[in-house]
């Protein structure tokens, strides 16, 4: 597996680890969706949370955090759209969390974007 796979993966894999130990229920990881990926679907309590990990290593010249551009959360909210349909079929509470790690400090930002809509 290639460096910044098991990064990644190994990125995911601490971040699930915080979540659990916080009290969310993972439901899955990896979830595909058409154009996207969701890195873990947690519930927290009521709330279904989708939640990006990103990971900087050390000395990037840019925040996890900046890694999720409007373009990545647009793609974000379709896939979170796609799951819901596909799995629950009806609508629920949910949020969209960001999980950044970069020199070993992990900060979760919850509720860190909502949808965004063009207005024509």
């Amino acid at each position: 597996m290639p460096r910044n796979l098991r990064r990644g993966a190994a990125s995911e894999d601490l971040a699930a680890a915080y979540l659990l130990e916080l009290g969310y229920t993972i439901i899955t990881r990896n979830y595909y969706a058409p154009g996207s990926e969701i890195d873990i679907v947690a519930m927290d309590g009521d709330t279904l949370v989708f939640i990006e990990v990103k990971n900087r290593k050390k000395g990037a010249w840019a925040t996890p955090e900046e890694g999720v551009s409007l373009d990545k959360q647009r793609r974000l909210w379709d896939a979170a759209g796609y799951y819901v349909s596909e799995n629950l079929g009806k609508e629920c509470e949910m949020r969209f969390d960001v999980i950044a790690i970069q020199d070993g400090n992990l900060r979760h930002h919850k509720d860190a974007f909502r949808p965004a809509y063009r207005c024509s």
